[in-house]
């Protein structure tokens, strides 16, 4: 009964008496369920017996509350009947059929085509039921998808049963139920803000994720961070992990997990997941507290937003506000080139956690991402943005090893986890995992070093790592620490694979991009942003989001009807947790978000907007910059400009989870009436070079 809170076969049901099914809903119900929880319970079983009787001797099967993870909510019931599965979310007393009602039962029958194993090859029938509702669906419309689902059906109680036996007559389907559905395997890929919701309602990882690939590592991956932190705490070391793996397989959410998980089971030594990704946490900090909101109404309790938000800033946190934490306790203006702890700043609370911070153990996600000494100190100089906006002059550390030294000034013991993603760095400053490396060989030799055995490729540390480690005798190189999977594409674990290929141009790319088709992963080439708006439009189902991508030096997509969403976290939050009948959505398909705002999040389907900033030429990339002042692009002279502008496509090309379209303008290739170029910023040359590579991979133009 842990999957569902109430399972019989019709026969059984239909004997049964009201309450008793009731009272069984509610034993097995966590928590004190609310009198209109009950009510409503009681309404749906009077309705189902009457309308199930003329198949009661049937070998079917119904289920109540069948439990959805990934979307933390529950199918109302679910109907397994001559092998079709019904999905109906019951509305008592409602008379109307809303949006988001059929939006609701079409994600059910969607979770469960894409993850339950014994429903992959059935035919799903999503009913919503609005009890009042004067009439119900007299066509039913095949599915474009050709997936066996069929596009959700209305009706109110009096029309059901005339609407599950046209069901039947259309299906012809021999009689006889599903053996063991409700026990099926149910393995889904969340993207990060659900699983984040799961984990935070104390769902393992278990629950909420899954891979068609044999080789998923997540589960082994956190296993093995924590036994490092308990044998770290068990014989007072200190302790350094670093977790490689590939885009979108699920290094953040090993990370929040693992925080998670340490701080339920020792909350005296908890973690602390930390980010350098401003809108990642602040998505994330939204969804959880707005979810912690709704399910503390849900329970008939008063649950104020902003204490929610304390709360989840307890584990979740900018690593910048983190940062400046440590900064406001060190002796200021620096002495000798030497950070010390200023006594009086900071209070020794004994002698074994000494002056650091709460926490044993900090995750720093995108540890890739961590500033250059140049940076830091510049910014430190002139006061940040955060915190106090503390000015400090000649700050001596990269800020990789200040964050080591912070964890460094605990006396007893502490563990960091860095969570890396090859080739990820997209903003001038970001120094890479080597500034990490050569803190440990230069100031923190006593630390334990334990590495993924891919931290040694080339998009790590430019292929330096075991040049820069080989005189650290303290490493140890383990297989467990890289995740070799991506989870964000269900259907495509060879889409990081492919991008890279692509970008690379290798050989090999054309090839990938097939094996990914044949993965029901669509890949799809255009040249009009119409025919892609309509292409995401006529993809997404349910509260499936969809959105435009651009890289952040993107210029000219104006004439495109294209904006580039604003920079901060208040529009990421909108842009992402907002449903399609907010303008604010990512789903309107009006602003573009780019590789900063997107990093570590992830949608259904994206278009990725191809601007001039980065060209095909001779199986080479040519990078330029846009200027305002004089409307024209220019060569990209800095390599490491060019280095980014590389990654910022890798970024955008790897959002998406069920599919893309990729679109390269055509230019505009019109003259004004003296024969010059109407807009010389987007001639069709800029253009054409790339669009007729991306074709020869063989990429499917709409």
């Amino acid at each position: 009964m842990a999957r569902c809170l109430y399972s019989d076969s019709f026969v059984q049901f239909i004997k049964a008496d009201v309450n008793a099914v009731v009272g069984q809903l509610h034993c097995n119900y966590h928590g004190d369920a609310l009198t209109t929880t009950n009510e409503a319970w009681k309404s749906e079983v009077e309705l189902l017996q009457t309308v199930l009787a003329p198949w009661q001797n049937e070998d079917a099967e119904i289920i109540f509350e069948y439990d959805i993870p990934r979307l933390g909510k529950r199918i109302d019931v679910v109907l397994l009947l001559r092998g079709i599965i019904f999905c109906l979310e019951f509305k008592v007393g409602q008379k109307d059929a809303l949006q988001a009602d059929v939006d609701q039962v079409m994600d059910y029958a969607l979770d469960l085509k894409n993850f339950h194993k014994f429903s992959h090859d059935r035919t799903i029938v999503p009913i919503l039921i609005p009890t009042n509702y004067p009439s119900a669906t007299s066509e039913f419309q095949p599915s474009v998808y050709n997936d066996d689902i069929y596009n959700p059906l209305i009706s109110g109680a009096d029309g059901l049963q005339s609407l599950i036996s046209k069901v039947l007559l259309r299906e012809n389907t021999p009689s006889g139920t599903i053996a063991n559905w409700v026990i099926s395997p149910y393995k889904p890929t969340p993207t990060i803000v659900e699983a984040a919701r799961a984990l935070y309602e104390n769902h393992s990882v278990e629950d909420i994720t899954r891979h068609e690939a044999d080789n998923v590592s997540t589960d082994r991956t956190i296993n093995y961070i924590l036994s490092i932190i308990e044998r770290s705490k068990n014989s007072g070391q200190k302790s350094i992990c670093f977790v490689t793996g590939v885009p979108g397989a699920g290094k953040t959410l090993v990370g929040l997990d693992v925080a998670i998980k340490q701080t339920c089971k020792d909350k005296e030594n908890g973690a602390v997941y930390l980010s350098g990704n401003g809108p990642l946490v602040a998505v994330l900090t939204e969804a959880l507290a707005r979810n912690n909101v709704e399910k503390s109404k849900m329970r008939g309790e008063k649950r104020n937003k902003s204490d929610a938000e304390r709360d989840v800033r307890k584990f979740i946190q900018v690593i910048h506000r983190y940062r400046e934490n440590m900064i406001l306790k060190i002796k200021n203006p620096i002495e000798n080139g030497v950070v010390e702890i200023d006594p009086e700043k900071s209070i020794k609370v004994d002698e074994k956690s000494g002056h650091a911070e709460v926490e044993h153990v900090a995750i720093f996600d995108e540890a890739q991402r961590s500033w250059t000494h140049k940076r830091i100190a510049d910014y430190l100089k002139r006061g940040g943005t955060y915190g106090n906006k503390t000015k400090v002059a000649d700050f001596p550390m990269s800020e990789a090893e200040f964050l080591i030294w912070s964890l460094d000034q605990r006396k007893d013991w502490a563990t960091i986890v860095c969570l890396v993603g090859g080739g990820q760095e997209i903003n001038t400053g970001e120094a890479g995992i080597a500034e990490w490396i050569a803190a440990l060989n230069n100031r923190f030799q006593h630390w334990q070093v334990f590495i993924s055995d891919k931290l040694t490729e080339p998009e790590y540390a430019e292929g330096r790592v075991n040049e820069l480690l080989q005189n650290n005798p303290k490493v140890t190189f383990a297989n467990d620490l890289h995740l070799s999977v991506s989870l964000r594409s269900f259907r495509a674990e060879k889409l990081s694979a492919f991008v890279h290929s692509m970008l690379s141009f290798n050989t090999d790319a054309a090839l990938l991009y097939n094996e990914i088709q044949n993965r029901n992963y669509p890949i799809v080439l255009t040249r009009d942003i119409n025919k892609a708006r309509k292409w995401l439009r006529d993809k997404a189902r349910g509260n499936e989001h969809t959105g435009l991508l651009v890289t952040k030096v993107a210029a000219r997509f104006k004439p495109l009807a294209v904006s580039v969403l604003q920079q901060g976290d208040e529009n990421a939050i909108h842009w992402f947790l907002e449903d399609k009948t907010d303008v604010r959505s990512s789903n309107y398909l009006e602003d573009a978000a780019t590789e900063i705002q997107v990093q570590g999040l992830e949608l259904d389907y994206t278009c990725v907007l191809w601007d001039a900033d980065m060209r095909c030429d001779n199986n080479k990339w040519t990078f330029y910059k846009f200027s305002n002042t004089t409307s024209k692009w220019s060569p990209e002279s800095n390599e490491e400009n060019r280095k980014y502008a590389l990654n910022a496509y890798r970024v955008l090309l790897t959002r998406a989870r069920q599919g893309m379209v990729i679109c390269v303008p055509y230019g505009n290739e019109k003259k004004n009436a003296d024969g010059f170029p109407e807009d010389p910023t987007r001639l069709p040359e800029f253009y054409n070079s790339t669009y007729n590579y991306l074709k020869s991979l063989g990429l499917k133009e709409l």
